[in-house]
């Protein structure tokens, strides 16, 4: 059963929506042009019910199929949110908005659920509900967490809920998934170091808090190295090091940013309660102080067996077995639609996105020949889950 025939002929629709939607980046939860522009197509197309503002800025539209009122509910997800940077392309799309940029391929992501969304609608050959949801602020600023804290899961009796996302890498045209986890733990580090500033020809009489932090950024490479199982996935990166405005002052502080990542609950644990050792420990050895601040961002993306089985089933049937891989390395990126799957049983899966530019980097470009595969995903999921 490959690419629904009416989802390739809207294609070229899809496309412009995209389009405008790439021409027009908004970030974090101010995605108030797109989310408008979203709720006002799923109007046209005739949605049962189109709710704004969960989340924020969400949109969910309800497509009520045959026999209203039976069968299961099934949540589709699309996030809608750009990146805080500028685009480095020529396209004739190209970003508008300086410093704005879908580096990350939202734009086609959310083209692609309302290319599904307006065929299931217009056709309703299933028993039972679909709910798409248009998410905001995926890209750091919990869009998912907030949706679903609003209580959308128990407001629409989603019982089982899916997202996908494009990668670039893996071909046109194929799927990857796995069961378990797929994507990280995305934690946030903070570290403020106090040390004693003093002229730079005068050391000995201060505490340099930028030795104290090069040495916490070494130490706490070994975490990894020597305390986490080599069996086991994580990561730690220092992003960020302010510290001093002159060339010739010791600073009086300094401060370290990053991230730590995990694929596993014990070795979360075991990356904050040894980098918190480490930075107060390292501090102290040179006089200085020093505090972090861990900020359990999202969780790990954990895919549920029997929804993966059934979404791998599904990408099958849209493009051959054979072009499905069910068991891809899990990833150390993050992704919000974490929340949905501790709240809802579910799986997330990656659409390719071809060769192109890598996410978040400046040239990306989402492949608009992607569109009719993963709406027509969206369309057989639905179908497949409830028959009519």
């Amino acid at each position: 059963m490959p690419i629904v025939n009416r989802i390739a002929d809207m294609q070229a629709e899809a496309a412009a929506w995209r389009r405008d939607i790439h021409a027009h980046p908004e970030i974090m939860f101010e995605v108030h042009r797109t989310a408008a522009s979203v709720a006002e197509k799923l109007k046209a197309f005739g949605c049962d019910e189109v709710v704004t503002g969960i989340g924020k800025t969400g949109v969910v539209g309800v497509i009520r199929g045959k026999g209203q009122g039976e069968g299961k509910v099934v949540g589709l997800r699309a996030d809608m949110d750009a990146l805080p940077m500028d685009e480095q392309t020529n396209l004739p799309y190209r970003s508008t908005n300086p410093g704005k940029m879908h580096a990350c391929g939202h734009d086609g992501h959310t083209a692609m659920l309302l290319a599904g969304a307006k065929y299931l609608a217009e056709t309703r050959n299933f028993t039972g509900t679909a709910v798409v949801i248009f998410q905001p602020a995926e890209e750091g600023g919990g869009g998912g967490r907030e949706m679903v804290k609003e209580g959308m899961m128990e407001r629409f009796g989603i019982q089982e809920v899916y997202g996908m996302h494009n990668m670039p890498g893996v071909p046109l045209g194929e799927f990857a998934i796995r069961p378990g986890p797929l994507l990280a733990a995305a934690d946030r580090i903070v570290i403020e170091i106090e040390g004693l500033g003093s002229h730079a020809a005068r050391p000995h009489q201060g505490i340099d808090p930028v030795v104290v932090g090069a040495q916490i950024v070494n130490q706490a490479q070994t975490i990894v190295s020597r305390s986490v199982d080599p069996i086991k996935s994580g990561l730690i990166s220092i992003c960020q090091f302010h510290a001093g405005s002159a060339d010739n002052v010791i600073p009086q502080t300094a401060t370290l940013r990053g991230t730590a990542r995990s694929l596993l609950p014990e070795v979360r644990d075991t990356l904050e309660n040894r980098l918190r050792e480490i930075v107060e420990g390292t501090a102290k050895a040179y006089g200085a102080r020093a505090t972090l601040t861990y900020n359990r961002h999202y969780p790990v993306t954990r895919n549920h067996a029997e929804q993966t089985d059934f979404a791998a089933a599904i990408a099958s049937q849209v493009v051959g077995a054979e072009r499905v891989d069910t068991n891809t390395p899990p990833l150390m990126g993050g992704e919000d639609f974490s929340f949905m799957l501790e709240a809802r049983p579910g799986a997330f899966i990656f659409i390719g996105n071809g060769d192109s530019a890598g996410l978040h980097h400046p040239a990306y470009d989402f492949n608009d020949d992607a569109i009719p595969v993963g709406a027509s995903f969206w369309a057989r999921l639905v179908e497949t889950a409830m028959p009519a």
